[in-house]
Formats: structure tokens, sequence, C-alpha cells
């Protein structure tokens, strides 16, 4: 290993890790995290919910079908670093237009690879999830251990103004099909209803999925006033996922309140915990939260278990449910939050990705469900 491509980790309790840089020269902070999916790291990168964290894979090679101008879930890549075991510098995909390297220098992404990812989860598994520096440029440890140790977490972090839109605007495309896939037939029989969606962080393939459903989707910046929703009369508001502090985002929770029981709501993610908060309901920082595409979560009203991608650090505190609503999923691994709903205000919100991408398909009824209340049919 030369110096020229050397690369350092170093979190706040002073555990150093060495790899190589793989992908743009510089420095970054921000809290590490890890995702065991499997492939989708072009959807992680650029999903907003990780604005402010570094993504550890724990899939050990990344980077073998390059990067393409579809599988993107926002306009940029949005993690502040990539940490991976092993680059692939090969790639092949029909689709591919860039290999994963060629992308992260475009975005500014600091990225290291050859270290031991295993080390580095088995050790945020057992300390927890902390903020952490990446570098390239300067390997002094001493100068790294002293700046990570100044380095603040994400409780009480307001980081939706961060990357939520600047201004409303309509989204009117579905779910991405190849070419030589037939589309589905749209039913021109279903009155199409109109969805207004706030951008806490949105993902992309959410509004495709809202689409696919034949609903004209808004989405508005996170600081609209509940106000101005009710005047354009929607059919449906939408709470988007994001990142962050659920409670810090007060302006939001001050808005959703003012919504319950006018309008159906469906809220995913930190929409989910804004909806929460909004009913009364806490929230608190999971140890190092949960973040994949193979999470698995109960239905408690059939009994079946959905294989869920999830991305968040924080949940709502089951002991305050009862003000919010009814627990409806639990998630199995710690037995956590994982949805809630009260029918009679039309209302439910997930904690999970129904939408995948990446990940399983399992929770696509939600979208149904969702649409099924502006319709009056639940």
């Amino acid at each position: 290993m030369t110096k020229k491509n050397k690369a350092l980790l170093v979190l706040q309790d002073g555990t150093v890790f060495e790899g190589r840089s793989f992908g743009y020269s510089g420095e970054s902070s921000g809290e590490v995290v890890f995702n065991t999916s499997l492939t989708g790291y072009q959807e992680i990168l650029t999903d907003p919910s990780y604005c402010g964290q570094i993504v550890t894979m724990t899939y050990p090679m990344i980077g073998n079908y390059g990067i393409n101008a579809d599988d993107v879930e926002s306009d940029k890549a949005q993690v502040a670093g990539f940490i991976i075991k092993e680059y692939s510098d090969t790639y092949s995909n029909f689709r591919a237009e860039m290999s994963l390297a060629d992308y992260l220098i475009q975005n500014k992404i600091v990225a290291m690879e050859g270290l031991d990812t295993r080390a580095l989860v088995r050790h945020i598994r057992v300390q927890g999830a902390m903020p952490g520096v990446i570098s390239t440029t300067d390997l002094d440890v001493k100068r790294l251990k002293k700046r990570a140790q100044n380095l603040s977490s994400l409780h009480g972090v307001d980081l939706v103004k961060e990357v939520t839109c600047s201004k409303p605007y309509t989204w009117k495309k579905g779910t991405f099909r190849p070419s030589w896939v037939s589309k589905k037939k749209s039913d021109k029989k279903i009155t199409p209803k109109r969805v207004i969606a706030y951008d806490f962080g949105v993902k992309k393939n959410i509004l495709r999925n809202l689409v696919d459903l034949n609903c004209e989707v808004k989405v508005v910046p996170a600081t609209t006033p509940a106000k101005k929703i009710l005047e354009e009369a929607p059919d449906g508001v939408f709470l988007s996922n994001g990142p962050g502090d659920p409670s810090a985002v007060d302006y939001a929770i001050k808005n959703v309140k003012e919504l319950v029981g006018k309008v159906p709501i469906f809220g995913i993610c930190l929409g989910h915990q804004i909806l929460g908060l909004a009913r009364g309901a806490e929230t608190f920082k999971l140890k190092f939260g949960h973040r994949g595409g193979n999470q698995p979560v109960k239905n408690l009203e059939t009994g079946k278990v959905e294989i869920t991608a999830q991305n968040h650090g924080f949940a709502i505190t089951e002991d305050s449910l009862d003000l919010a609503g009814q627990l409806t999923h639990l998630h199995l691994n710690d037995q956590t939050v994982a949805g809630f709903a009260d029918p009679k205000k039309k209302l439910f919100g997930v904690q999970y990705h129904p939408e995948a991408s990446p990940g399983p398909h399992d929770s696509h009824y939600l979208f149904k469900k969702f649409r099924n209340m502006m319709d009056n049919k639940e």
C-alpha cells in the first residue's frame, strides 16, 4: 500500500481502520453505520435518508455492475462517505454507464476499501453507531482522533432541511421497466387521486409507486404549512422518508397535527415517526439502527412475516404508542415498532420501505392500502 492511496477511518472512540482510497480524494465526517443489503449500492448512495452518514456495506465485493442513470433515488449521491471491503475495478451490466469509482469522484464522495469491514461492523454492533472521520488527505492519526472526538451525534439534528426540495413540483413517472418488458395496462376506470407528498428526503421509487396506482403526485417542501395543503383539497397526504432525528423536525410535527382527521395520511420511515410524534408518541435512537434489505417484520393483522428493506436510526417507543394508534407491524429482530394505524382518523405508517429499491417486494400492498383509504374502501 502506498501513501498516495492510503485512507484512514477514525471513530469517535479512537478506533482506527486503515484502507485504500477509491473515490474522491479528501476528508469527510458523519455517523458511521452499516447496511446489510447484497446489492443496490447505487440506490443506497442516492437515498436522502443517508444524509450525514458514512455507510459501510457488509457484502464483501461492491461495484461489479457499475452505475446507470435509472437506479437512483435522488438527483445526487447523499452519503457523507462510503466504506467497502473490496472494490471491483471491472463492472459488467447492460445498463452500466460508468464505474462506481468514477461516480463517487463525480459526486465528491470520499470512499475507502481494503479494511476489515467485518471487524468494523462488529465494533458498531457492540459500541453503537458513532461519528467518525474518513480521510485520504490528512493521515495524521492524532489530528483525526481530535476531530472525531469533537463531532456531535444526530440527536436533535434536523437534517431534513438539507435534503428537502426548495419548491413544489409534480411527479409523473411510474416504476422503471426495461424497453422489452410490456408496460402495465392502466385501468382508465380508476379515478385519479390527488396526493400531496411532504418531501423530508423522499425516494423516487416511492413516488413511482404512487403514480402506478393512478395518483397525481405533487411534492412539496418539508416546511409547507398545513393550511396550504388543505386549501388544495388533496385526496391524501404522504409523509416521506428522510434523515436525522424526527423530534428535531418540529415544524413538520406541527403541520401533521393540523392535518390528522382531515385527510388520509400515509407515512414511511421518518414520515412514520413524525406521524407518531404528531399523535403524542415518543421516539428514541436505536443502538445501531436497521439498515438493509433483509429485515423481518410481522404483520400483526394477518400474521404474515414480511422481509423488508429498512434504513433508520430512530424508532417509536412502543409504550407511548397508545395515543398514536394501534400497533400493526413488529420488527422481529428486536421487537421494535414497525407500523401503526388509526382507521378512524384514516392514517397509518410503517417504519420500513415498501417501495424497496433495493430490497424485496413483500410490502408493496401498503401503497394499495393507501389508495383504498383514499377511495373510502378501508
